[in-house]
């Protein structure tokens, strides 16, 4: 995908989200945060769930920011988010895997060429990344997924290696 007269990726991520350009965040209905779904099977992309919301079914804004995590992090990769067999996200694990080498700028979508910024690219992925942490309580405000995108706040410091998922279900 080329934008032209884009130069900042959370310009890029606003306008694709604003625009619906982007529009499988894996759940295809209208959710109220903190309530539970009323179903008794999931229907949408199970890469874009956040962990805790498959085991609880409540939405919440920390759930929502982890989608926009992956979503970020595809962005950047160019490529989708799938899930392994045990549901975990394979894009989040190779991308924290290349961070925790110091090597994360290799996770670039391979169509650009390098043909990107690549400050303003280190920072979509660690936004992703900081989006999408497993311990809900450890993601990123979307507020300062902005503002680190803006530069306005310097990147958040995540752990080299990727935590493992801990929350207790309602």
């Amino acid at each position: 995908m080329w934008c032209i007269g884009i130069s900042n990726p959370a310009t890029l991520c606003w306008i694709l989200i604003s625009q619906r350009k982007l529009g499988d965040f894996g759940l295809a209905r209208l959710q109220d945060h903190g309530q539970p779904l009323k179903t008794t099977s999931f229907a949408g992309t199970r890469a874009y769930m956040a962990p805790e919301y498959l085991t609880s079914k409540v939405a919440t804004k920390e759930s929502d920011v982890y989608s926009f995590g992956i979503v970020a992090l595809e962005i950047a990769c160019g490529r989708r988010p799938d899930v392994d067999e045990t549901g975990k996200s394979k894009i989040l694990e190779w991308v924290w895997e290349l961070y925790g080498e110091r090597k994360v700028i290799e996770a670039a979508d391979q169509k650009l060429s390098g043909a990107f910024n690549e400050e303003e690219m280190r920072r979509l992925m660690v936004v992703g990344l900081s989006c999408a942490h497993p311990d809900p309580r450890d993601r990123a405000s979307i507020q300062t997924a902005i503002d680190v995108l803006d530069f306005k706040t310097p990147l958040p410091n995540l752990p080299l290696k990727m935590p493992v998922a801990t929350f207790r279900p309602t």
